[in-house]
């Protein structure tokens, strides 16, 4: 009887006991919308961009200048002589309006008054913190940016909306050493 019980246990122990198997995904995720989220920003960049190319090349007037990060400028005021820029840190000053591409004024000179601003180290939208880098003080710029160099698909929650390029005419009135700052 004892022989027939340790059986029956060590069948039913076996008989119970089997390999774990691999729980098969409830949904399966193929990355297509991340995907078409990619194509869908890059046709956005690419119409923008090419708007943008339209106004450069109906303007002969100005040199225009493509930035390393993705936007276009010209100087309305040039300085040849200082070598100074703003660098990580440094306080500027600056005054600028703000203005669709069609040149309708969103945000107006008076309405954003002067800015002070320390270089990387306080929020301004992407295109204008990069412009800002490559000014001397006492110059005038105009930047053309697309959307994702301004406020993107967010706007500002006033007055720029979803997906806008943006121009903006930029005089930089001051720069102030971070060491000079510092005591």
């Amino acid at each position: 009887m004892r022989l027939a019980l340790h059986t029956l246990c060590l069948l039913f122990l076996f008989s119970s006991c089997k390999t774990p198997e691999a729980r098969r995904p409830v949904s399966i995720k193929s990355g297509s919308f991340i995907n078409e989220s990619i194509n869908r920003n890059k046709e956005l960049a690419a119409r923008e961009e090419a708007r943008i190319q339209k106004i450069i090349n109906e303007d002969s007037t100005h040199t225009y200048i493509t930035s390393e990060t993705g936007f276009w400028y010209f100087y309305t005021k040039k300085d040849t002589v200082s070598t100074i820029t703003p660098q990580f840190g440094d306080i500027v000053t600056f005054d600028y309006n703000v203005k669709d591409l069609g040149g309708t004024v969103i945000y107006s000179q008076q309405e954003l008054n002067t800015i002070t601003y320390r270089i990387d180290k306080e929020e301004l939208f992407l295109g204008l913190r990069e412009g800002l880098k490559l000014m001397k003080q006492g110059e005038m710029v105009t930047f053309l940016f697309p959307s994702y160099q301004a406020y993107g698909y967010y706007g500002d929650d006033n007055k720029i909306g979803t997906n806008i390029p943006l121009i903006a005419e930029v005089t930089l009135n001051t720069i102030t050493k971070e060491s000079t700052t510092e005591n």
